[in-house]
């Protein structure tokens, strides 16, 4: 169902007002990437390298506001598109962005999306713990992509705002 609203983008209804249970899964991902083993600008980093890969305004919206009520600079905001040659990112950021990267983008065909190499320079930075956690985190935002490029939910810069028509 499309909406004929010009000032509405969403295409969908809220989901959750048909699967409620979404809000458990949310929750537990929230939960699960809350533990502290990886900061949490780390994880809202890879959230808006995702968004950005999926080209999902949503995505990028919500994570670029998330970082700057950390209180992160405008530079490493902007430059998280450009990463690899940003002077911004601490080596354990950039193992996060490259295994973000990595998981959502194909590999050149014959080859694996996460190498040995690229396993194990993540590795080098985030103790067993704290790599379940970011393999969790780029399992929730790609739950997320699901829902944001479907549905189609209004930007905003708070999980608080009406992202749903």
């Amino acid at each position: 169902m499309t909406h004929t609203d010009p000032a509405s983008i969403s295409r969908m209804p809220d989901p959750t007002a048909y699967v409620p249970e979404m809000k458990d899964i949310s929750a537990a991902f929230f939960r699960a990437t809350g533990n502290q083993s990886v900061p949490r600008t780390t994880i809202n980093l890879v959230h808006l390298r995702a968004g950005q890969i999926v080209g999902n305004t949503y995505l990028t919206v919500l994570n670029t506001s998330f970082l700057r009520k950390a209180g992160e600079s405008e530079e490493r905001i902007t430059a998280v598109a450009s990463w690899q040659d940003a002077p911004y990112f601490t080596e354990a950021e950039r193992a996060a962005l490259a295994l973000v990267e990595a998981t959502l983008q194909a590999a050149p065909h014959g080859r694996e999306r996460v190498t040995d190499e690229l396993y194990a320079e993540v590795a080098r930075h985030y103790d067993k713990k704290a790599l379940a956690t970011l393999t969790i985190a780029i399992g929730q935002i790609s739950f997320f992509i699901a829902l944001a490029v479907i549905g189609k939910p209004q930007p905003v810069s708070s999980l608080a705002d009406q992202q749903w028509d």
